[in-house]
């Protein structure tokens, strides 16, 4: 599952890994993969992540094997996480001479011993892979898109929620149609919601109209205890977990492994 929006400060990275601990908590067996050059979703996981470390830049570039990169996360139950370096802003640069560059991710992940069905890898297989995109469209981006069977958007509940929206929507379908069609947009996800004001609820309203099904029941409101967690790298999950915010990412949480549960 690919959590992408170019569109910056939408709650892309807080989503990936408190939903991930969620889905955790709740008894998924679930990897993180970093894809942000700027780490935020490894930092709120609590894995190193400086220049040097083993991260998707060894992935993507070096062709290094996921297992070996991925670590077990010590605080949070079934969770896996791949960091990202500083060393993954070069990457798209250096991607752009290389054979079949878009779809290096895929291959990393197909070829790890613990990604496929049931009858394939058993129980000890993971159930969801995360990978948090940085916000923008570049090749970072696309080898999510082509690695990705679906597709989680963090909206948030603001005036400019849908610009841009178009833009990515239309690169998804021009990634289905050339270069993965297995892609589909299964999840929106409505973030930053502050009940109080009649514009959330507006906005809220626009997107449901506009995809219908495909977006959460759960929004996740606006919520200091979300933002602090990261600084003490933590998810609010571990943060505070009777918080809403905490609470609305395990309701959400549920309703994803419930729709998976019913495709």
């Amino acid at each position: 599952m690919v959590v992408a929006n170019q569109k910056g400060g939408v709650g892309k990275t807080t989503s990936t890994v408190n939903l991930a601990a969620a889905l955790g908590q709740l008894g998924q067996r679930v990897l993180v993969i970093d894809l942000d050059p700027q780490g935020n979703a490894s930092t709120a996981l609590s894995v190193e992540h400086r220049r040097g470390v083993p991260s998707t830049y060894d992935i993507l570039v070096d062709g290094a094997a996921l297992d070996e990169v991925a670590t077990k996360s010590e605080d949070l139950a079934n969770l896996w996480v791949v960091p990202a370096t500083i060393d993954l802003a070069g990457a798209e640069i250096e991607l752009v001479s290389v054979v079949a560059r878009e779809s290096r991710l895929h291959k990393a992940i197909q070829a790890h011993p613990l990604v496929g069905t049931l009858a394939e890898v058993g129980e000890e297989r993971f159930d969801y892979v995360l990978i948090d995109c940085p916000p923008s469209l570049g090749l970072l981006t696309l080898n999510a898109l082509v690695a990705g069977d679906e597709m989680l958007i963090p909206i948030q509940a603001e005036y400019y929620a849908l610009e841009g929206l178009g833009q990515l929507l239309e690169t998804v379908d021009m990634v289905k149609k050339h270069l993965n069609n297995r892609l589909s947009v299964s999840t929106i996800l409505i973030t930053m919601y502050d009940a109080r004001t009649r514009l959330a609820a507006g906005v809220a309203e626009e997107v449901r109209e506009h995809f219908g099904d495909t977006v959460l029941k759960t929004a996740i409101p606006r919520s200091v205890r979300v933002s602090e967690a990261p600084s003490y790298g933590q998810t609010v999950i571990a943060y505070d977990p009777v918080s809403p915010g905490a609470l609305s990412y395990l309701e959400a949480a549920r309703e994803i492994i419930s729709k998976g549960a019913n495709q």
